[in-house]
């Protein structure tokens, strides 16, 4: 019984509240500790029953679960959640208050696509109570020292604070920044890119991340970053001050280069290291194509999509960082990079951008 993740259903909606409970109840690593039908109810139950991981719903009445999120996240920071939540831009408002990840709730009523969507919301759940296992970990083990514990050597440029201000001069306009994330990633890359100068050279990103939110997770960096942020078009350029996001979907997406540069291919395909769009197929492209003009970067995920071909990107000359084990939500992609020696830095989160400029001006 130990050894079980015990799991809070939170949603508002009684024939969804059973489905879940129902459903969850049957995979055998799962207890199903209570289910709540708003959050002021839920909250009386993370009191009472101190739940590994909460499955819950936004739109609910009484209080949204964005401000649910907010309210429980200081209290109880070992308690995980996993957001199931409809086609809205809200969800990305709940991962910034704190939840790990989200499943996209079927529209309709759940007809042929309920094995599917529970298959995705146990592998969520699993996620999750992995994730908090490894942040206790870091907080009662020391980590061994490793590079990014080290100090880093003396600037040649101004702080951080100020080369992000004003304008940049860049070595290499040219140069491809390729960027891949799952788990915790849509906040992991909105601190890396946030703060880039306006001509900051030509980013790509992989986040794992479901059809039409891929889109709304652009508009959302465009709005907040400096540089310009869209979903992937086939043929869309890689140009300096703007970041292209692979959409999510059935295509992979690659960097190709012609004569005016570098553009990207989107195209169907199968899916590589247990995803589409995968980061490896990305990273693969840019080491063929940028070689040493690139500058890759790992964030939090789980699974192994992208190391190893941030490791070919890195024999090809280019500049590779993976993120940290503290900083991260999920330490697996990171982690398997830095075992095959394919990251150049190591680095906490908020260290990452800084060193993308240092490397680059």
């Amino acid at each position: 019984m130990g050894t079980k993740t015990r799991v809070l259903v939170v949603d508002d909606s009684i024939f969804f509240r059973e489905f879940m409970s129902r459903s969850l109840s049957e995979v055998p690593t799962f207890e199903i500790v209570g289910v709540a039908s708003d959050a002021f109810e839920a909250q009386k139950m993370v009191q009472n029953l101190r739940p590994d991981v909460i499955t819950l719903d936004i739109e609910m009445p009484k209080m949204r679960g964005t401000d649910f999120l907010r309210h429980i996240r200081p209290r109880y920071p070992n308690v995980q959640v996993v957001v199931i939540s409809s086609v809205s831009g809200i969800v990305f408002e709940a991962l910034q208050a704190g939840a790990v990840d989200f499943v996209a709730k079927p529209n309709s009523q759940l007809k042929l696509d309920n094995a599917a969507f529970i298959r995705e919301v146990v592998q969520k759940i699993q996620i999750a109570a992995s994730a908090a296992k490894t942040k206790s970990i870091v907080r009662t083990q020391p980590l061994p020292p490793t590079r990014q514990q080290q100090p880093m050597p003396a600037p040649k440029t101004p702080p951080a604070r100020n080369m992000f201000m004003g304008s940049v001069i860049f070595k290499n306009p040219r140069t491809v920044i390729a960027i891949g994330a799952s788990t915790g990633g849509t906040e992991a890359i909105l601190a890396v890119i946030k703060d880039l100068p306006t001509n900051t050279p030509g980013i790509v990103i992989v986040q794992h991340m479901p059809p039409v939110f891929t889109k709304m997770y652009a508009e959302r960096l465009d709005k907040v970053c400096k540089i310009a942020a869209k979903e992937a078009e086939h043929g869309d350029r890689v140009e300096p001050g703007r970041a292209l996001i692979a959409p999510g979907g059935d295509r992979q997406m690659r960097v190709k280069k012609d004569v005016r540069g570098y553009y990207v291919e989107l195209s169907a395909g199968e899916k590589v290291s247990g995803h589409c769009p995968s980061v490896d197929v990305m990273f693969e492209s840019v080491a063929n194509t940028a070689g040493k003009d690139a500058v890759g970067v790992i964030l939090t995920g789980m699974g192994a999509d992208g190391a190893k071909n941030l490791l070919a990107m890195k024999k090809k000359g280019a500049y590779t960082i993976g993120q940290d084990q503290e900083s991260c939500v999920v330490y697996g992609m990171p982690m398997v990079a830095y075992n095959l020696g394919g990251v150049t830095d190591q680095l906490p989160l908020n260290g990452i951008g800084e060193a993308i400029i240092r490397k680059l001006t």
